[in-house]
C-alpha cells in the first residue's frame, strides 16, 4: 500500500499543471535516436496547433509500465500514451480510451489513409472481438514483424543453394539444410556451426501456426493445445535438439545442446556467424547493419511450414498511441496521435535509421529498395499486409494462461517428456486460467 501511495503521488506531479485545455501531456519510452524525431514531430504540431503546448514525458522502458499502471489507478492518465493491442479490450472496456475513429480522418499533413489497415485494425474493437468493429482505440507507434535470416556466407561456404525469398521451406526441407550447416570444423567431435538455435517464447508459435495449428480456437474461448498439429510442431521443436524423425527422415540435432547453450547463447552464436537461420525483427537491423557486430551478410526469408499446404505465419508486434477517455481536449490529443503515427518525414527518418519500418503504405518501395542488407525486406511488408499475426494473449484479459505453458516445457525441450503427455497436462490448467481471464472480462462489460 505504502509503494502504491508514492506511485500515486509520482504521478500526480509529472501530470501537475495539466488542467488547462491547451496544454496535452505525452507520455512514452524511446531510445535517444528516437526521441530525437519525436522532438520534431511534437514542434511541428505545436506550430501547427498555435497556444496548444505538449509537455513530454519521456521515461525508460523499465519505468513505463509502473507509471501507466500507477497513472491508471489515480485516473490520471496522459493524455496520449503507449498502449499495446494486448491491452486494448481491458482499457476500452473500462471506458479509459478514447474511439479516435471520429477524429482522425481528415487531419491535414498526416493521412489516416496511408496507415496500413491491418496495423490500425489491431486496435479496432467492437466491443466483443478484437480487430473487428468501426472503433479504433489507437493509433500504430509502430508494426514489428519478426521475420526468419539466414546467414548468406555460410551457405556458400558450404555450398548450400540460397533459398527461394518468396517460397518457405518445409519443416523437411529446413531440417536438411540445417543438417548440412551442422558441422565439426576442427575435428573435436563438436558441431561448430548449426542449422540454427532459437529461443522457444519467440520462435515456437511460428511452427505451430505453420502446422495449421494454434493455442486457441477461432472463438478465442478455447485452450487447444492437444490438438495433435500442435503436439506435433512442439515435438518437431525438441527434436531439432535432441535430434528424431519428420516425414520419416530421420536426422541429429540441429541447434547447440542445452549445455552449449549456456556457454554461449544463441543470438551471440548468430553474431559469431555460427548460425545459419535465426529471427531478425525491424529493430535488430540497425545492429546487424553495424559491420563491427555482424560480418556476414544476411538475408530474410519466409518461417518454415509442414507441407507445402500449410501457410506461413509470424506474429507482428509493435505498440500503439492512444488517448486517455478523460482528455480535456480530445480533439488535439487525438490530433497529436496521428501526427506521432503518420508524420511523413518522422516516418522517412524511422526508415532511414534503420529503427523501424515507415507506417505509411507509401513509403513502402523506398524502404524494401534500400541498399544493403537485408535484400528482401520486403519479407517484413509481407508479414505486415498478409502472413503475420497477433499473440494469442491480445485477445484475452491476461496472459497467464498463455505463460503457464512455458513454465514446464523445459521438460518437453530436455527429451524427459513427451510433447503429447506435456499439452495433455497443461491443457486444463490453461483453460482454467483463460477461463477466470474471460469471466472478469465479462465482469468489466457489464
Amino acid at each position: 500500500m505504502k509503494k502504491l501511495l508514492v506511485s500515486l503521488v509520482t504521478v500526480a506531479s509529472l501530470f501537475m499543471g495539466t488542467m488547462f485545455a491547451d496544454e496535452i501531456t505525452l507520455m512514452n519510452y524511446a531510445q535517444p535516436q528516437e526521441k530525437a524525431i519525436l522532438d520534431k514531430v511534437v514542434a511541428r504540431f505545436e506550430e501547427t496547433h498555435p497556444g496548444t503546448k505538449v509537455k513530454f514525458i519521456s521515461v525508460t522502458g523499465d519505468e513505463y509500465s509502473a507509471k501507466i499502471q500507477a497513472a491508471l489507478a489515480a485516473n490520471q492518465l496522459p493524455d496520449v500514451f503507449y498502449l499495446g493491442p494486448e491491452s486494448v479490450r481491458m482499457y476500452a472496456d473500462n471506458g479509459k480510451v478514447l474511439d479516435l475513429a471520429p477524429y482522425v480522418q481528415n487531419v491535414e499533413g498526416c493521412d489516416f489513409n496511408d496507415l496500413y489497415p491491418k496495423a490500425v485494425d489491431s486496435y479496432r474493437y467492437d466491443g466483443k472481438v478484437l480487430g473487428q468493429g468501426d472503433k479504433i482505440y489507437a493509433l500504430p507507434k509502430d508494426f514489428g514483424p519478426f521475420a526468419l535470416a539466414y546467414n548468406k556466407d555460410l551457405f556458400k561456404k558450404y555450398g548450400i543453394p540460397l533459398p527461394n525469398p518468396n517460397k518457405p521451406y518445409t519443416w523437411k526441407e529446413f531440417i536438411e539444410v540445417c543438417s548440412k550447416l551442422t558441422k565439426d570444423t576442427n575435428g573435436d567431435g563438436l558441431a561448430d556451426t548449426f542449422g540454427t538455435g532459437l529461443n522457444i517464447h519467440w520462435a515456437f508459435i511460428q511452427f505451430v501456426w505453420g502446422n495449421g495449428a494454434d493455442f486457441l480456437d477461432e472463438t478465442k474461448t478455447k485452450v487447444t493445445i492437444t490438438d495433435p498439429k500442435f503436439t506435433e510442431a512442439l515435438q518437431f521443436w525438441a527434436d531439432m535438439t535432441l535430434g528424431g524423425t519428420v516425414d520419416g527422415m530421420k536426422f541429429n540435432p540441429v541447434t547447440p545442446s542445452a549445455t552449449q547453450a549456456q556457454s554461449l547463447d544463441t543470438y551471440q552464436r548468430w553474431l559469431k556467424g555460427e548460425l545459419g537461420f535465426f529471427p531478425a525483427g525491424t529493430w535488430d537491423l540497425a545492429a546487424f547493419n553495424n559491420p563491427e557486430v555482424l560480418k556476414f551478410d544476411y538475408d530474410l526469408i519466409p518461417w518454415p511450414v509442414h507441407t507445402e499446404a500449410n501457410k506461413t505465419a509470424t506474429y507482428r508486434g509493435g505498440v500503439g498511441w492512444a488517448v486517455a477517455a478523460n482528455s480535456k481536449n480530445p480533439a488535439a490529443a487525438a490530433e497529436l496521435a496521428l501526427y506521432l503515427s503518420a508524420d511523413r518525414e518522422a516516418n522517412k527518418m524511422y526508415a532511414e535509421l534503420d529503427l523501424q519500418i515507415p507506417n505509411l503504405k507509401s513509403l513502402a518501395s523506398a524502404y524494401t529498395g534500400k541498399k544493403g542488407n537485408p535484400a528482401n525486406r520486403q519479407e517484413f511488408i509481407n508479414i505486415i499486409e498478409d502472413t503475420g499475426r497477433s499473440w494469442p494473449f491480445d485477445y484475452t484479459y491476461s496472459r497467464q494462461w498463455y505463460d503457464s505453458f512455458y513454465v514446464g516445457v523445459q521438460k518437453v525441450l530436455d527429451g524427459k517428456m513427451t510433447a503429447k503427455d506435456y499439452c495433455a497436462a497443461m491443457e486444463p490448467k490453461m483453460q482454467k486460467q483463460l477461463n477466470q481471464a474471460l469471466a472478469k472480462a465479462n465482469r468489466n462489460k457489464k
